[in-house]
């Protein structure tokens, strides 16, 4: 019986126990979370960022509350265009480059596909931020 309860307990998967992240106050949406806005929690929350490294300088997508933790999705890259900010839009192809003055239409990060109007031809046109604050057309 012993042997038994000894081979089961074997099978069984471990759990291992991780930190969590829990803010230490209200965060705001578009806030950039800080060390002084994070705690580290001797317990694992599934879902949950475990490293302030991953959170430090990020921006929150939500509203993150004092004591909770704080889960994947909830930060994000910091915002490098904001919504109506003029942009320029860059059109590449095959060895040509045009550049056009836009209006954003929503906030993004560098990487994130937002809208931009372009301000000469009044159309609306998708594409990625870079990191020099550019957006380039698909």
């Amino acid at each position: 019986m012993r042997i038994l309860t000894l081979i089961i307990a074997s099978l069984l998967p471990t759990m291992t126990l991780a930190d969590s992240l829990v803010a230490t106050r209200t965060i705001r949406p578009e806030e950039i979370v800080t060390y002084a806005d994070i705690r580290i929690l001797a317990d694992t929350i599934p879902g949950g960022y475990e490293s302030p490294e991953e959170v430090l300088g990020m921006e929150a997508r939500v509203a993150l509350y004092a004591g909770r933790p704080i889960r994947r999705g909830d930060v994000r890259p910091p915002a490098l265009i904001g919504r109506n900010d003029l942009v320029e839009l860059v059109y590449r192809t095959r060895g040509l480059e045009i550049v056009a003055a836009g209006r954003s239409l929503a906030r993004g990060g560098v990487g994130e596909k937002i809208t931009v109007l372009n301000t000469s031809s009044r159309r609306r046109v998708l594409g990625q931020v870079l990191p020099n604050g550019r957006v380039l057309v698909e």
